[in-house]
């Protein structure tokens, strides 16, 4: 799960602004670097694998290997990577992927498309006719989504849904959780907004199926996060799984303790100001 992927100096040009979005973005030399450790889990030689086609298997590719060797594999052993929020890098982010014989896919808020930072509807056409897949990341971004009322679940999955099948000219069935909070609800809620596939931010390699959705985890890319151990995540290895199952058992425990007052006493410890109106703020 990558976001943006700016210059240093430059993240705020790409997606929500501030210091805590900024921990998730990556420089290009960073992203390109873990790009090519990925690819040599998958492929020998000079030869790249293959580019991204319009018309691929948008269905999730995941590598569950233990072992990290040279030899060649499957194509469809890749590993999928995922980009949340929408932010105008997206384009950056494809560009690479392409030269390395990956497509993506990107997670859309709606109600930021157009605006400064984030991508274009002529955007997200380019993107899918070159091969990469387009879901809901939501339309305002709540933090604590699992903590939403219903009435805003449904609003929040069936709006921007909507939105990007309108732009795409086909229907968006794939979507992502924002803000790394998960219950029952959300996923009952995007199902019945026409969602099949659903990711969230739980560091798993197992698929579970719920109201008619297929619940994919994913593995958190930050920017201090070396190609070795993002080589090592696609590759399925357990020890930066489960270092990633320890930190996010701790926040799943601190977001259930602190309750209503999680969003105030995140902000008091981040030291951030009021970059972002986020969808569960009043």
């Amino acid at each position: 799960m990558y976001h943006d992927v700016v210059p240093a100096g430059a993240e705020d040009t790409s997606g929500f602004p501030g210091r805590d979005a900024a921990l998730y973005k990556v420089t290009p030399e960073l992203f390109d670097a873990h790009l090519e450790a990925i690819r040599h889990l998958f492929f020998t030689g000079a030869g790249a694998p293959p580019p991204a086609r319009p018309d691929a298997d948008t269905s999730p590719r995941i590598s569950m290997s233990s072992a990290r060797c040279g030899r060649r594999r499957s194509s469809s052993d890749l590993p999928t990577i995922t980009f949340d929020d929408g932010g105008a890098s997206a384009m950056t982010a494809a560009d690479a992927l392409e030269r390395h014989g990956f497509n993506g896919h990107f997670f859309i808020t709606a109600n930021y498309i157009g605006t400064r930072g984030f991508v274009t509807g002529q955007n997200l056409r380019e993107l899918r006719e070159r091969g990469h897949v387009i879901g809901s990341h939501s339309c305002s971004h709540p933090l604590r989504m699992g903590h939403c009322s219903w009435p805003q679940l449904v609003d929040e999955w069936t709006r921007s849904g909507s939105m990007l099948s309108e732009i795409l000219g086909e229907d968006v069935n794939v979507a992502s959780v924002p803000g790394g909070e998960f219950a029952p609800q959300v996923a009952e809620a995007a199902a019945r907004a026409g969602f099949t596939r659903l990711f969230t931010s739980e560091p798993t390699t197992e698929a579970r199926h719920a109201f008619g959705l297929t619940l994919l985890g994913r593995f958190t890319i930050q920017r201090w996060t070396t190609a070795d151990t993002a080589a090592a995540l696609a590759a399925g290895e357990w020890l930066p799984r489960a270092r990633q199952a320890v930190v996010w058992n701790a926040k799943k425990i601190s977001k259930r303790l602190g309750g209503e007052r999680y969003l105030q006493l995140r902000k008091l410890l981040l030291g951030h100001g009021n970059e972002v109106r986020w969808g569960d703020q009043r």
